[in-house]
C-alpha cells in the first residue's frame, strides 16, 4: 500500500470515535463526550487522573484492536471533534439530579451502568435515560447509591427518623421537606442548620441526611477558607455539607446565600488571554454546629434550623452504619414514594416568604400527609429573626424608638437626623460608649436599615426611603395593632 492510500491516525482515531461516542456541546461551550447509549457524560478536554475521555478513548481503540497511538495524534483528533461539535445543537449536562421529559425529573443513582430513577407524575421507576433527554456528569464526589426499594408502605421514613435524634416533630418535618426539595433540579431549598447541645450526633445527622442522596461515600467537609474553593467543591457535586462550624464571616454567608437560591461565578479561562469560563450553581447546602454566632439576615432567610437532643443509648460507629446501610434502599424507595405523592397535590403558595418554593412544597407535603411543615417553617424563622435581632444593637435600638411611634404611625428624618437620634438612644443618660461597628454616617445608617429591613418588618416596624424636594428621607412606621386573635398568639 502506497503511502497515499494510508489514513494518517487523526483520521483513524477521528472516524472510531464518531462512530462510538456522540459529542455535543452545552450552553458555554463546554464538548462532551457520551458513548452510544449511556447517558453519562465527559468533557473531551478533560485531564483527570480517572475516567477521562481521552482515557476513555485511548482503551477502546485498544480492546476493539484498531491500535495504540501517541499523544500528537489523539490530540489532533480531539481537536477536530471539538470543532465539529461546536456547530451541534446545545444539551445541558446535569450532576445528580436533572428535569426529563413530559414532567419528569430523575435521580442519578451513580451506576457503572447508567441505571437511574425517572420520577414521574404517577410514580417512578428505575431505568437507563435516553441520552438526548439526561446528560449525567460525573465526578469524584458522585457516590452510588443503591437500587431504592418499591411499595416501602412509608416504612422507610420512620427508619430514618428513628437513627436520628431530632427534638421536635417540628425538626423532623422539616428534614423531610428538605430531602424531598432535593430531587428536584429547579427548586431552590434552604440550608438545613443541625443544631443541638455536645454530643446530640449533628454530624452523624448530617451524614445521614445527605446519604440518601449522595450515597455512601458522601461526607461532611470542613468549610473552606476561601469562596473559590467553596465554590469549586459546590459546582463539583449537589448536596454540599459543612460541619462543625463555630463562626460565620462575612465573605462565607454571603457565599452560603449564592449557593442556595443561585449565581454563577466568572473566571478567565487558563491558557487563554481574553475568554472566561463560566460556572453555574445552585445546590442544596447543610450545616452543622452548635453555635454560628451572629447570623446575617440575609443568610437567616435561606436557614432551616434543626433541632437535635442527646441520645440516651450510644451505639457504636461500626453498628450504627451497618445498620443504616441496610435499610438505605428502603429509605430512598419511601422517600421517592413521598416524593411522587406530594408532587401530585396542590397547594396554595404562600406569598409572605421569601422562599416561596420550598414554602409551597411545604403546603404540598402537609396535604398530602398533614405533618404541619409550613407552621414548623414559619416558626423556624420566627426563631431566626429571634437570634438576628438578639445579634443586632442597631436592630434592637430601632425597635425600641419603634414603641414610641403609634401604632399605624410613622416618622420621617434624613439619614443623619436618623443617626443621632437613634445613637442618643443607644447611649441613653449614662453616655455609655457606641459598639464597635456602629454607623458612623448617615449613609451607613441607611444601607444598615436596607440589611435589616426584612428582620423589622417580621416585627412589625417598617423601613422605608425616598426622596422629596427637601431631599433623601428615611422612614420608619409601626404596624397598626393587629386583630384581637393575633393578640393572643403573640403572648
Amino acid at each position: 500500500m502506497s503511502e497515499d492510500e494510508k489514513n494518517p491516525a487523526r483520521e483513524v482515531i477521528t472516524d472510531y470515535a464518531q462512530a462510538h461516542f456522540r459529542y455535543f456541546r452545552t450552553a458555554d461551550g463546554t464538548v462532551y463526550a457520551q458513548k452510544n447509549g449511556h447517558p453519562v457524560a465527559r468533557p473531551i478536554r478533560s485531564q483527570g487522573t480517572t475516567g477521562s475521555h481521552r482515557q476513555e478513548l485511548m482503551v477502546g481503540l485498544f480492546k476493539d484492536g484498531i491500535g495504540v497511538f501517541n499523544g500528537t495524534a489523539l490530540k489532533e483528533a480531539l481537536d477536530l471533534i471539538e470543532a465539529l461539535a461546536l456547530t451541534e445543537d446545545t444539551q445541558a449536562v446535569n450532576i445528580r439530579v436533572a428535569p426529563g421529559f413530559d414532567g419528569a425529573t430523575w435521580l442519578d443513582l451513580g451506576r457503572d451502568d447508567g441505571q437511574s430513577v425517572r420520577i414521574h407524575p404517577t410514580g417512578w421507576d428505575i431505568l437507563t435515560p435516553d441520552p438526548h433527554e439526561v446528560c449525567w456528569r460525573r465526578t469524584q464526589l458522585t457516590g452510588e447509591l443503591p437500587l431504592p426499594v418499591k411499595d416501602t408502605d412509608g416504612k422507610g421514613i420512620d427508619l430514618l427518623l428513628r437513627l436520628c435524634n431530632f427534638a421536635t416533630a417540628a425538626s423532623e418535618s422539616l428534614a423531610i421537606a428538605w430531602l424531598i426539595g432535593c430531587l428536584g433540579p429547579s427548586v431552590p431549598v434552604p440550608a438545613p442548620f443541625l443544631t443541638g447541645p455536645q454530643g446530640a450526633g449533628k454530624s452523624t445527622g448530617g451524614r445521614m441526611l445527605m446519604r440518601i442522596i449522595e450515597g455512601m461515600s458522601g461526607d461532611l467537609r470542613r468549610a473552606p477558607k476561601d469562596e473559590a474553593n467553596l465554590i469549586a467543591a459546590v459546582a463539583a457535586g449537589w448536596v454540599t455539607a459543612l460541619d462543625n462550624l463555630s463562626h460565620m464571616a462575612s465573605d462565607l454567608s454571603d457565599a452560603m446565600c449564592c449557593i442556595v437560591t443561585g449565581a454563577e461565578d466568572v473566571k478567565r479561562a487558563l491558557f487563554t488571554d481574553g475568554d472566561v469560563y463560566r460556572t453555574g450553581y445552585r445546590r442544596p447546602l447543610l450545616l452543622t454546629g452548635i453555635d454560628v454566632g451572629i447570623i446575617r439576615p440575609d443568610l437567616a432567610e435561606r436557614l432551616l434550623p434543626l433541632r437535635l437532643e442527646r441520645p440516651t443509648v450510644r451505639r457504636t460507629e461500626a453498628e450504627l452504619w451497618a445498620e443504616y446501610a441496610e435499610i438505605l434502599p428502603v429509605v430512598l424507595g419511601s422517600l421517592l414514594d413521598l416524593t411522587v405523592q406530594v408532587r401530585a397535590v396542590e397547594a396554595e403558595t404562600p406569598t409572605d416568604l421569601r422562599m416561596a418554593d420550598f414554602a409551597h412544597l411545604c403546603a404540598q407535603l402537609d396535604t398530602a400527609t398533614g405533618l404541619g411543615a409550613l407552621a414548623a417553617y414559619r416558626a423556624a424563622l420566627d426563631d431566626l429573626n429571634d437570634d438576628v435581632i438578639e445579634g443586632d444593637l442597631l436592630a434592637q435600638t430601632v425597635l425600641k424608638h419603634a414603641e414610641s411611634i403609634e401604632p399605624g404611625g410613622n416618622e420621617r428624618m434624613t439619614s443623619t437626623e436618623w443617626l443621632h437620634l437613634l445613637s442618643g438612644l443607644y447611649s441613653g443618660e449614662d453616655c455609655r460608649p457606641l459598639p464597635k461597628g456602629w454607623p458612623t454616617t448617615g449613609k451607613v445608617l441607611s444601607d444598615r436599615l436596607k440589611r435589616i429591613q426584612p428582620t423589622l418588618a417580621a416585627r412589625g416596624t417598617f423601613i422605608d426611603s425616598g426622596r422629596t424636594a427637601e431631599g433623601r428621607y428615611v422612614e420608619i412606621a409601626r404596624a397598626g395593632n393587629p386583630p384581637p386573635n393575633e393578640q393572643k398568639q403573640m403572648f
